[in-house]
């Protein structure tokens, strides 16, 4: 049965960090769900326009993928038809963390990332969202104590368990 891990949380968390790193820990037939590859460097477009392609590909891991990784951002409200599908599609199957920062962690961060000269404070203050819970599929909160390998490790705990 296909699996489906879910990893949000505001800009600069950590979330793509931890998706690659539990992409090669898992191995073979995972597939990774950018939300910044899909919607930037695939489509050069704006929430929500990225929703149905996301939302194809979502389909398609459930199909072909033994675990799928979606990670992003991805606003609540804006995807909620994106979650509605997952929950469709996956059942149960659903494993989904949410990083649960303030502000000024993932503004320091940010400040670590390769990409840190492409946007700043402003930005990351304009698209910030406190505690954005999807609220239809549990997610399990990733506080700023966790280290990536810790998270990993959860990650992977839970899906195995399940």
């Amino acid at each position: 049965m296909s699996k489906l891990i879910i990893i949000r949380g505001n800009s600069g968390s950590g979330k793509t960090t931890v998706a690659k790193e539990l992409q090669k820990r898992l191995g073979r037939n995972t597939m990774l769900i950018s939300h910044d590859m899909i919607r930037i460097q695939m489509l050069n477009a704006k929430d929500p326009e990225a929703l149905p392609l996301i939302t194809e590909l979502l389909k398609y891991g459930r199909n072909h993928s033994d675990i799928t990784i979606l990670e992003g951002i991805l606003p609540a409200d804006v995807y909620k038809p994106l979650f509605d599908t997952a929950v469709a599609v996956y059942g149960a199957n659903i494993y989904a963390f949410y990083y649960d920062l303030t502000f000024e962690e993932t503004l320091s961060r940010h400040s670590t990332k390769p990409n840190r000269e492409d946007f700043g404070e402003r930005e990351m203050r304009r698209w910030w969202r406190e505690k954005d819970y999807i609220g239809t599929i549990h997610e399990t909160a990733i506080s700023a104590e966790m280290s990536v390998s810790d998270t990993v490790k959860i990650i992977c705990s839970a899906v195995e368990a399940g």
